[in-house]
């Protein structure tokens, strides 16, 4: 299998935790591939020029790392990352949803930083900055569990994204509970092996 890769991207970690959880990133040949640019290369998997893009050996690409996870977890035989049907899975998809969301909210801060800071930046910075703010305050009252389903993975990249790219807007001093479960769930292993640079 083919992974369209940036170690940059919060998403493509998400990916490739679910792979190493699953016993299945050794079986990934990583492309590393800057998405910005559209590359033909890319663009001729996923007409979105968005990463991770994953292409399976005689199949159709699959994108997005929701539905890249979520067909990771149909393969090999490890424990799934995505709960059965019921109120653990409804509960493990609601914090990857928020999970997802702060990432949304932190990467589309991250591409506006070079443009010039005019008021209508400005505005939309707040906002996406407001709302990762306030799903933090709510991840302080309703921590994830331990680090192994899809839930927590989501929830674990968007901190350590925050972290990597926001690094001068500390989070952890207003929301301890927060704060402690990341420190243990940024010393797994599968964390600790996909640390951006």
């Amino acid at each position: 299998m083919r992974l369209f890769y940036s170690s940059g991207s919060p998403f493509v970690r998400k990916v490739m935790i679910c792979a190493i959880l699953r016993g299945l990133d050794k079986r990934l040949e990583l492309l590393t591939t800057n998405p910005h640019v559209s590359p033909p290369e890319l663009l001729a998997q996923n007409p979105l020029s968005k990463v991770p893009c994953l292409v399976p050996s005689d199949d159709l690409p699959i994108f997005d790392s929701r539905v890249i996870c979520e067909y990771l977890d149909n393969l090999g035989t490890a424990s799934p990352l995505f709960p059965d049907p019921g109120p653990e899975r409804t509960g493990s998809l609601v914090l990857q949803a928020l999970g997802d969301g702060i990432m949304d909210a932190a990467v589309a801060r991250r591409i506006q930083q070079p443009w010039p800071r005019d008021e209508g930046r400005q505005a939309f910075d707040a906002r996406q900055k407001a709302a990762i703010d306030r799903s933090l305050d709510w991840l302080e009252q309703y921590p994830p569990g331990p680090l192994r389903d899809i839930g927590s993975i989501a929830v674990a990249c968007a901190l350590g994204y925050l972290d990597f790219r926001f690094g001068a807007e500390p989070w952890r001093d207003s929301r301890p509970s927060l704060a402690a479960w990341f420190t243990k769930a940024a010393s797994h292993p599968a964390m600790a092996e996909t640390v951006p640079a």
